[in-house]
């Protein structure tokens, strides 16, 4: 005859885990393992959350604390400035120019600030092939710019002075000499003209 069971408890997971551990003990083994192995995680996850807000906290001192000695140093980099541009001061207000020297000076600034590459690309355009440069001699006081040449005659001569004045950046050309070249066989004219530059 076969072997009845009759169970009289009611329903509940107190009773499904009496009969799990009396009919199927490893599986009753493998739940009890699974939980100490959950509690495990649980625990170690715990602990990691712990240490990760330590190491937050540590992290963030360390800022403050470096964010404290840079202050400290750009205050340091400050008042080191601060004393080195007033001696500085002192050293440059001890120090007198003699006024030769300061003429000397703003001549050569003046000869530094000079237009030159307009200067050369106004001439350029206005230089036709029978006239040759031989100098140029600019005046940044008086703003003019002295031109030596030669012309083939004096036709070539006027055009090339009319050519001056077309440019841009001259303000006006004059002629202030002109001779004739004895000394060479084709008698070239030797002139010179004074191109005022400056805003028209």
């Amino acid at each position: 005859m076969r072997k009845m069971r009759i169970d009289f408890a009611a329903p509940g997971w107190r009773r499904a885990l009496y009969r799990l551990g009396r009919e199927h003990p490893a599986a009753l083994a493998g739940c009890v393992l699974g939980l100490a192995l959950c509690a495990g995680a649980a625990l170690y996850g715990y602990q990691m959350v712990q240490q990760q807000r330590v190491r937050a906290a540590q992290v963030r001192e360390l800022e403050r604390r470096q964010q404290r000695a840079l202050q400290e140093q750009q205050q340091q980099l400050v008042q080191q400035r601060q004393g080195a541009q007033g001696a500085a001061a002192v050293q440059a207000a001890k120090v007198r120019i003699p006024d030769a020297q300061a003429k000397a000076i703003n001549a050569a600034v003046l000869q530094l600030n000079l237009p030159w590459r307009d200067m050369q690309e106004a001439v350029g355009a206005a230089t036709p092939a029978s006239v040759a440069l031989l100098a140029l001699e600019p005046d940044p006081n008086k703003q003019m710019l002295k031109i030596s040449a030669e012309a083939r005659n004096a036709d070539d001569m006027i055009a090339y002075i009319e050519q001056l004045k077309q440019q841009e950046f001259f303000v006006g050309a004059a002629l202030s000499r002109h001779e004739i070249n004895d000394t060479d066989p084709n008698r070239p004219i030797r002139f010179q003209v004074e191109a005022q530059w400056g805003a028209r």
